[in-house]
């Protein structure tokens, strides 16, 4: 009887099996992916994960400004050149990039990128203090570059060094005080024409910022030739556009850069007047 009974069993479960099996089956497959997210936000992060994991150290950040209305990608300019350079010989652990100067909210947008290393959106106080960032810029790009390093101070982010050559002052802007954000300073300027640089910068507060020096530089004598400039610069602005295309300065200010670079401390030194004053 057990043998005749069994297979009577088998033969109606499998006749009646088959369309209820194909009718779950696709349930069955999709059952993984429908538990998967549940038990994936229980379980806590593994300790090799990438959120777990230490967000990398930011790059040291250079941002360059070109005056007037040049644009960014105008090779003629020496600071577009020394940007050129310096991302060739740093090809990793540094961004150098130009800006136009009357687009400094892209720059600004750009280093608060840089420094989220961990890119949650904000910016934690060790990605603020991990800031190295150096700032520089030829005429209304000089000015460019102080304001950009005062509107970093509003969001205490510190400054390595600012560098303005032949610096004008924008309208609504502040080139003469550099913010208490800012190690470093330095000022290059020629005094004559009818575009002519700020001769004098002064710290905020002299204890957190030094003063590299006012360097003041003369083409009366010894004009240079800047024959790739346009017209317009080398007649009407020729003393501004000098200092501009003035390899010496540009060597000074490629210099002071690769020093930051390097890690001088510029704000542990005195600048040149307090200098004379302790002697």
């Amino acid at each position: 009887m057990r043998s005749c009974y069994y297979p009577r069993i088998r033969a109606h479960l499998t006749a009646r099996s088959v369309p209820v099996l194909l009718f779950l089956l696709p349930a069955i497959l999709l059952l993984p992916y429908l538990i998967a997210p549940g038990t994936a936000a229980a379980a806590p992060k593994p300790p090799g994960s990438p959120k777990a994991a230490k967000a990398s150290a930011p790059p040291v950040i250079v941002v360059g400004f070109v005056g007037g209305w040049v644009h960014d990608y105008n090779l003629v300019q020496s600071e577009v050149q020394l940007a050129m350079k310096l991302r060739t010989e740093y090809p990793s652990g540094l961004y150098a990039q130009i800006f136009e100067n009357h687009k400094p909210s892209l720059a600004y947008r750009q280093i608060v990128r840089l420094l989220d290393t961990d890119r949650d959106g904000t910016l934690s106080l060790r990605e603020r203090e991990d800031a190295r960032i150096i700032l520089y810029g030829h005429s209304f790009g000089g000015s460019e570059a102080v304001t950009l390093a005062r509107r970093l101070q509003k969001e205490n982010i510190p400054v390595l060094l600012t560098i303005m050559v032949d610096s004008v002052q924008k309208p609504g802007e502040d080139d003469a005080v550099i913010p208490a954000n800012v190690s470093g300073a330095a000022n290059f300027y020629q005094p004559h024409g009818i575009i002519h640089g700020r001769s004098a910068i002064r710290a905020a507060d002299p204890a957190r910022t030094t003063i590299l020096g006012n360097f003041r530089f003369d083409y009366t004598g010894k004009p240079l030739t800047c024959g790739e400039y346009s017209w317009w610069d080398r007649h009407m602005a020729r003393q501004h556009t000098e200092i501009e295309c003035d390899p010496t300065v540009w060597g000074r200010v490629e210099n002071l850069i690769r020093e930051a670079i390097a890690g001088r401390n510029f704000a542990s030194e005195l600048s040149p007047q307090d200098a004379l004053a302790a002697k």
